[in-house]
């Protein structure tokens, strides 16, 4: 065993690797201090429980899916350009495909996806909105597609990214 000090964002940084290796069924305190070769111990440490632990991945998650994504992305630059760096953000984002993978199996994740989405989706409408562009279905297809791309497996993120800026300037021709 090694005598490291581990963290709650190494242990989270590991919960999001097994999640996206192994799925939600190798997010499990003694599989976790198995992989980063350390003992139970330290994750009890961190976490009272592994509910505990399964909540503050999806804490993490949230702010990076939204705050951090937001405050990444909002510049001084136009609204285009932050139009197209939000729906890039999209692509190759493989801890979302995972939690929404683990999502399918357990209710209260559900819940974290279905907030953060609503969030995510009224972000994308102010941003189209601030472009010119009103119909909140826009918003809605245009979201539709930044999910679908990040759940493929293997995708060429390049096409992905292509495809998406190929969207969104297609929308704003709409004007």
């Amino acid at each position: 065993m090694k005598n490291k000090r581990l963290s709650k964002d190494d242990w989270i940084a590991a919960g999001f690797h097994a999640l996206i290796d192994h799925g939600p069924a190798a997010l499990k305190a003694e599989a976790l201090a198995r992989t980063l070769d350390t003992t139970k111990g330290s994750f009890y440490w961190h976490f009272k429980d592994v509910p505990a632990f399964h909540t503050h991945m999806l804490t993490h998650w949230e702010q990076q899916a939204l705050n951090g994504l937001v405050a990444e992305i909002e510049t001084k630059d136009t609204a285009v350009a932050t139009l197209q760096r939000f729906v890039q953000s999209s692509k190759g984002n493989t801890n979302s495909a995972a939690v929404r993978a683990w999502a399918r199996t357990d209710t209260s994740v559900a819940k974290a996806v279905a907030h953060i989405d609503k969030a995510r989706l009224k972000y994308l409408t102010t941003l189209l909105k601030r472009c010119g562009v009103g119909n909140p279905d826009l918003a809605c297809a245009l979201y539709a597609a930044m999910v679908g791309i990040e759940t493929l497996p293997d995708n060429d993120e390049t096409l992905g990214k292509n495809a998406l800026t190929s969207l969104v300037d297609l929308i704003l021709a709409l004007r």
